[in-house]
């Protein structure tokens, strides 16, 4: 954790800041998308990579409207044949021509099957171009992640990184799955059905365009209430997830403090807003298709009369009012669809409102030319006069400098929020300094590419993190090309190597996905032969013994020592029985070094660093 000026840390249990974790502003309901026409084009442009395969399905989806289409005209031609041999059959002049009308209902039903053969090829490659987008975004975002800059991760929950990849993309795809697909069909459709409508009766077509302007008007209306809410619930199911991710991690704690009413309460807010916004988003977008089969049943009547009418004075036939009246329907159906398809498309765009914001969020500069080699890197840090604050109005380190020679143990000791986890994270540029310089072997940090530069370290910190795998594959972490007996020789110099032989299935047991099935002390002597493992030039132990016993810490002690001979070494401590052979203690307070020497010179001025000493063995008496 970094620590700040003031000693406090506002995380919750999971890491988070503020109330729950949430760093970011939570929005009100009602907040409007910040950018729907933008984040709509940006979609257009990503689904622009697969062009051609949009293109075929556009291709496929005319065809098959195409013989759909046609089919009611062709059955209504089978009508009439019907109805005109009643009418010579009555008339006593002939009777039904059977052999015409099978010909007919055969070719109308090898039109429906062409139709559906190419709309079920249309549906399977727009599905495979989906899933394509989706399994690119997830790429995309993960491997965002990693070029992400620290401060990012520190001021967001998980819970809310991972709906980006969870929700919002899954949103995005059954979005993209269901509505590009929906309006090549429906616009086909609706452009076929005007033509064969205007074929049979330009007046009945007429009557039946005066929904039109009435259906643009109503979904205009709803759209324009509808969209402010599919942003804000978007928003909060990534607040939810990370309340539930941070409740699930943190009950411990949590139970511990008597907060389960608080966590319920802030976890209610949260729920009450993304109710609010979810069912009234759903409620205006579920208003589009009654409305709509409410118009579309005026224009039907009024084509069913005109038909009527039509048909009486004899300028249409019997089958072709049957084959309007289908028509009407298709004529309205696809206008329905296209009015559901908008809801989706509101959603869609949200969740790719965020996805794409996540993406364009600010990186680290990983690499750039002309940078210098680590290989030949001898240890020697020098930091001089370095100023840096997390936010630029308040500065916590101030003036730093310090040499450190190739080699050397280096321990950083102060009370809480003096600024020490934060200057080592100022070395492995998790951050950049404000004012001044860190050098490794005279070459400012930065001039090294970050990756490279970390590869120089090697790290124990006080939170330890393994992840679910085997012990040997979670020391093997530290360096990939690891042989199993260097990985063993590591955990011997551990001390871990004793413990792991006793556990079912030894370094080949499997720790789950938060290692809570080793104690933490043990999962403290992984972390430390995971780095002993990655033999790294420069050490960096932060609090690295916090968590194993005194006998243990001792043991540990030696095996790091051995371990950090003829390497740089920087050890961050609050128990000072543990940094008595440093070669050089820094003694921080308020983000300056205010004493530094050995141990014996320290207690020999009877400073600061003698105070928190005496007052640790104080306390242990």
């Amino acid at each position: 954790m970094a620590e700040n000026k003031a000693g406090t840390s506002n995380r919750g249990p999971m890491g988070g800041r503020g109330p729950m974790g949430g760093g970011r502003k939570m929005m009100h309901g009602g907040e409007k998308a910040k950018n729907f026409k933008g984040s709509f084009k940006k979609l257009l442009r990503y689904i622009g990579n697969y062009k051609f395969a949009i293109l075929a399905v556009m291709i496929f989806a005319a065809i098959s409207t195409v013989f759909s289409v046609a089919g009611p005209k062709v059955m209504g031609k089978a009508t009439t044949a019907l109805a005109e041999g009643l009418m010579k059959k009555i008339a006593g002049t002939g009777g039904i021509d059977f052999t015409r009308i099978g010909k007919i209902l055969l070719l109308t039903l090898g039109l429906y099957l062409t139709s559906t053969v190419f709309n079920f090829l249309q549906g399977w490659i727009m599905t495979g171009v989906t899933q394509k987008i989706c399994y690119r975004l997830r790429k995309e975002i993960s491997e965002k992640i990693n070029r992400m800059p620290m401060k990012y991760f520190e001021s967001r929950t998980y819970g809310e990184v991972l709906s980006r990849i969870t929700n919002d993309v899954d949103t995005l795809g059954q979005g993209l799955n269901q509505s590009v697909t929906q309006v090549i069909t429906s616009t086909a459709t609706l452009i076929g059905v005007v033509v064969m409508m205007l074929t049979i009766s330009p007046l009945m077509t007429l009557i039946a365009f005066i929904i039109l302007p009435v259906s643009a008007i109503l979904m205009s209306t709803v759209v324009k209430f509808s969209q402010k809410y599919f942003r804000t619930q978007q928003e909060y199911l990534g607040h939810i997830n990370g309340q539930v991710e941070e409740s699930y991690g943190g009950h411990l704690v949590i139970k511990a403090f008597n907060k389960e009413k608080d966590m319920v309460k802030t976890f209610d807010e949260t729920n009450g807003v993304l109710y609010e916004s979810a069912w009234k988003s759903q409620f205006l977008s579920g208003l589009m298709q009654p409305i709509m089969a409410f118009v579309g049943n005026l224009g039907y009547a009024g084509v069913a009369i005109s038909g009527g009418l039509l048909a009486i004075r004899g300028t249409i036939g019997v089958g072709d009012i049957q084959a309007f009246i289908q028509y009407v329907k298709n004529f309205t159906q696809p206008i329905q669809q296209i009015a559901q398809v908008i809801n989706q498309v509101q959603s869609m765009t949200a969740a790719s409102e965020r996805v794409f914001e996540f993406l364009e969020e600010e990186e680290e500069d990983q690499e750039h030319e002309g940078a210098v080699s680590v290989e030949n890197v001898t240890g020697e840090v020098k930091f001089s006069h370095v100023n840096f604050g997390y936010n630029p109005n308040q500065t916590i380190i101030n003036d730093f400098s310090v040499d450190v020679k190739p080699g050397q143990k280096i321990a950083i000791v102060g009370p809480t929020g003096a600024g020490k986890t934060t200057m080592v994270k100022l070395l492995m540029r998790f951050y950049d300094v404000n004012s001044g310089q860190i050098l490794l072997d005279n070459h400012d940090v930065r001039d090294y590419n970050r990756r490279d530069l970390r590869k120089a370290f090697g790290m124990v910190l006080q939170d330890t993190w393994l992840y679910k795998g085997t012990i040997m594959e979670n020391i093997r972490y530290g360096r990939l090309d690891a042989t199993d007996e260097e990985v063993i020789e590591a955990a011997k110099a551990a001390h871990a190597d004793s413990f792991i032989r006793t556990l079912p299935g030894g370094y080949n047991m499997e720790l789950n996905e938060d290692a809570s099935n080793v104690s933490q002390g043990q999962k403290q002597l992984l972390t430390i032969a995971r780095a002993i493992l990655a033999d790294s030039k420069v050490m960096i132990l932060d609090e690295a013994t916090s968590s194993v016993d005194t006998r243990t810490e001792a043991l540990i002690q030696k095996a790091m020592d051995n371990l950090m001979e003829g390497r740089t070494s920087f050890v961050i401590a609050h128990r000072l029985s543990t940094i008595k052979n440093a070669d050089v203690i820094l003694v921080m307070k308020d983000g300056d070094i205010i004493e530094q020497g050995n141990h014996e010179e320290l207690l020999e001025k009877n400073g600061f660093y003698a105070q928190l000493y005496n007052s640790q063995f104080e306390e242990a008496a």
